[in-house]
């Protein structure tokens, strides 16, 4: 039965007494369930994107909830989850093991020979599994409710155990990746759960992504383009360089998009790692690239993906950061902008 709306005005300021976007539904009234995963132990160069969760929710109260594309999703209820602050805990302890680590291996040591190192490299490894664990549990438990579900990040590593329970549903289905990173390395710097290895873990964990579709990819190395190469057309990567020359020699964004989404199985999955858009858009994400999209083209590429019939069976948006400047900086607005978009399509 539909939540009675009579007395919320849509209009009116987002109270933080409510839920994201101001919502006022509560986790049994939702239809769609956020859960955030304040996580960033392995980042690669600057923090921040644990509290991306938080500082989305903050921004969200900014977001109009009138959508041209989907203009009453949201009356059919989205609630996200409060942050474990125990979660964050750990995350915040093990990425300082994992920052002697690194540091480590940047001077030229051998993680092998330092037995200090090496049981801090296991301590991080042995986390991974208990979060891609833990993600999996909260995520299942959803599902079985009938819920929808959503995935707010935290780093890149952090949706493995959301993508776990969502092959325990569906036979197959691919995964739309919104990324600067290719993120198919083997266990970077030795992490075997790294944001670098998300579709690495997911294509060897899980046979029943049948397609991996990468869009906006711009920083990679050798062995990532060895294994696109040799995945059998399992892995399609549409490299920012070769999409900026196509558009510079004539092509539409729109015969791009409608290429990009034919690839992709009737099932999709997508994970929006923010970092895939221009740097002036998330200038503070761990990682950022120069080049990457718009908003408007992102959000341009998921309309065509739904408006292909395809269903859209869950989504993570993740390395959202502000840094240390929560309060004067674009990415938390981006990303909640971003968030409700890829709610409301969740709906169609």
């Amino acid at each position: 039965m539909a939540m009675d709306l009579s007395g919320f005005d849509p209009n009116s300021v987002g109270l933080k007494s409510n839920n994201i976007f101001g919502l006022p539904f509560k986790e049994a009234d939702a239809e769609l369930v956020l859960l955030p995963v304040p996580w960033e132990v392995t980042i690669s160069y600057r923090d921040g994107t644990s509290r991306g969760p938080e500082n989305i929710f903050d921004a969200s109260m900014q977001v109009d909830l009138y959508d041209p594309d989907m203009p009453n999703a949201w009356k059919r209820g989205f609630h996200m989850l409060p942050v474990d602050k125990n979660i964050k805990r750990k995350s915040d302890f093990l990425r300082q093991c994992a920052e002697l680590i690194i540091s480590f291996l940047i001077e030229g040591g051998n993680v092998a020979e330092n037995k200090q190192l090496q049981t801090k490299l296991n301590e991080v490894n042995e986390a991974g599994v208990m979060l891609h664990n833990w993600v999996h549990e909260m995520t299942s438990r959803l599902l079985r409710e009938g819920k929808k579900v959503g995935l707010i990040g935290g780093d890149h590593s952090t949706p493995l155990g959301f993508i776990k329970a969502l092959s325990e549903v569906h036979d197959s289905f691919g995964v739309l990746q919104v990324d600067a990173h290719a993120d198919l390395r083997n266990a970077y710097e030795g992490f075997i759960y790294s944001h670098a290895s998300i579709m690495y873990n997911v294509l060897h964990e899980f046979p029943q992504v049948s397609k991996l579709v990468q869009v906006g990819t711009r920083d990679y190395c050798d062995e990532e383009v060895e294994m696109i190469a040799q995945s059998n057309g399992r892995i399609s990567t549409y490299f920012d360089h070769q999409i900026k020359e196509r558009q510079f020699e004539g092509e539409t964004w729109k015969s791009i998009c409608e290429e990009i989404v034919s690839k992709l199985p009737q099932k999709v999955y997508i994970s929006f790692d923010i970092d895939g858009l221009d740097p002036k858009l998330c200038p503070n994400t761990g990682t950022p690239v120069p080049g990457g999209f718009e908003l408007e083209q992102v959000f341009y590429l998921f309309k065509t993906l739904i408006k292909s019939g395809r269903q859209l069976i869950g989504f993570d948006l993740n390395e959202v950061s502000t840094g240390q400047n929560t309060g004067d900086c674009i990415d938390s607005i981006v990303g909640a902008r971003a968030l409700y978009k890829l709610c409301n399509f969740m709906m169609a």
